[in-house]
């Protein structure tokens, strides 16, 4: 397993550099600059032989992590490009961009830093396009069934992948203009650059499966009518209703959601013109939530020539050390410090937004916040505290609360819980035929949650038509994040 004495002699975790924050304010480029083959490969080589790898659990995929840190290590790249995508159909996304709840649940990370596991991963991957051993793998005969995929983010293209290798003939209907889902317009360039996107969209092509860009399901073609022409329909249309602060002045001028933001930048960087565009140039930018889109937004922002970024967080600021409550293995809330928060900008907890104020001309000018209190268990603003904020643009970044699902609803009965469709233990829904992975399901989650359930509802699709399959299914949708 690696070097057994491997983190005895390295005890020190490496990752590659971060461009010059002067340098990548100026571009759109990734910020993490190619990391060293020699670190990689000693990095790898601090896998323990830990007996029981706990890595698997935490991750959804169940990463055989330790098997490809050793072949990472020993320097057999191919054969660890082969053993990452035993489990994982799309490394160059997860090593850009999943939060890695494998380390934290890293044996070595009891009384070490963690094994850099996740940048082993994106250096697997990445060596693997570079030398071309990402190759198409069209299946051997077609079954002559048929599967609609309804969503082209990671749930959607996992599940596809999966099924056109079993033989079906699958075709991907995103409503959007390019293929990616929130791969391609949500997730800034400087944190994944979509020429990742490309390069496995030609792969996927090669293999058969068949993309149609442009078509949004339950307008231009309704739901009861795709389910009628394909034998079976899979929903991965994601968790994008956006929740909303309804707070006085919510109506001015300069309030938008995060993501009708960061979609219009994405679309600038790959080539569109977009009148009128939502902008921080020259202007005072508070941006609502403290999660990973939030600090999307900030990056953005420092990007696009902002005078000030402020980010309010209602909360308590979390701990810099791993609370009690969140024991080993558990993926625990941490205080983190993001490649954007890093490039600048204020950071405020405890901030409740009281109201939104206007200038003469009906913009949003300001935001009043107080100081926020806990009163038996709710949040509330502490009267006494309150102050104001310059605000020319702000955005709301306070997640999401569930799917599109009026056409879902109308068109086929589907049955909703909380905002996501509801399915049994096989992924389908009350509408026989028409299944659900991915955030539509499971409600905002991770990219690997969303990778191991469009693997998983594949393989339930493929019984549902075969009778039997040969597909992996890695989760549940009862399944959750580590709690041993």
């Amino acid at each position: 397993m690696a070097d057994p004495k491997g983190f005895l002699k390295t005890r020190e975790r490496e990752l590659p550099a971060r461009r010059p924050v002067a340098l990548r304010l100026m571009d759109w480029k990734e910020v993490y600059e190619q990391g060293d083959a020699a670190t990689v490969r000693t990095q790898a080589g601090r896998c323990m032989d830990c007996g029981i790898p706990f890595c698997h659990h935490g991750c959804p995929l169940g990463n055989l992590i330790p098997e490809w840190n050793d072949l990472t290590w020993r320097g057999e790249g191919r054969q660890a490009i082969e053993r990452l995508h035993a489990t994982n159909n799309f490394p160059e996304f997860t090593g850009r961009l999943c939060p890695a709840p494998c380390e934290s649940s890293c044996v070595l990370a009891i009384n070490q830093p963690a094994v850099t596991i996740k940048n082993v991963e994106v250096a697997i991957i990445d060596q693997a396009f570079a030398n071309d051993w990402v190759e198409p793998h069209p299946p051997e005969r077609l079954t002559g069934k048929t599967v609609a995929v309804v969503g082209s983010g990671p749930a959607g293209l996992a599940a596809a992948q999966q099924l056109t290798r079993a033989g079906h003939t699958v075709a991907v209907f995103e409503r959007d203009d390019r293929i990616g889902g929130l791969l391609r317009y949500g997730i800034p360039d400087f944190k994944m650059e979509k020429r990742h996107i490309e390069l496995r969209l030609k792969q996927m092509q090669a293999e058969g499966t068949r993309f149609r860009a442009g078509v949004e399901i339950g307008v231009d073609i309704a739901w009861d009518e795709l389910r009628g022409r394909y034998d079976a329909v899979i929903v991965a249309t994601g968790a994008l209703q956006p929740r909303d602060l309804p707070i006085p002045g919510r109506d001015l001028s300069g309030i938008h959601f995060a993501m009708d933001y960061l979609v219009q930048q994405n679309r600038v960087g790959a080539g569109d013109t977009i009148v009128d565009q939502l902008t921080a140039d020259g202007k005072h930018v508070v941006v609502l939530g403290g999660g990973d889109t939030g600090a999307d937004c900030i990056g953005t922002a420092h990007r696009q020539s902002a005078l000030s970024v402020t980010n309010l967080a209602i909360g308590l600021q979390p701990p810099h050390e791993r609370p009690d409550h969140q024991p080993w293995p558990m993926a625990p809330t941490l205080f983190e410090v993001t490649t954007a928060h890093e490039e600048g900008g204020e950071r405020v907890y405890l901030a409740s937004t009281v109201e939104f104020l206007a200038n003469e001309a009906g913009e949003v000018r300001a935001i009043r916040v107080a100081e926020t209190e806990y009163l038996d268990g709710r949040r509330v603003p502490k009267a006494g505290t309150e102050r104001e904020i310059p605000a020319d643009l702000v955005l709301l970044a306070l997640g999401f609360t569930g799917t599109e699902s009026e056409a879902l609803e109308s068109q086929l009965q589907l049955h909703l819980d909380r905002g996501n469709v509801e399915r049994d233990a096989d992924y389908q829904t009350s509408e026989s035929g028409v299944f659900v992975a991915g955030d539509a399901g499971r409600g905002q989650s991770l990219i690997v949650w969303a990778i191991a359930e469009g693997r998983a509802a594949a393989a339930a699709v493929d019984r549902f038509l075969e009778g039997d399959t040969a597909l992996p299914s890695p989760v549940t949708p009862t399944d959750r994040a580590v709690a041993l």
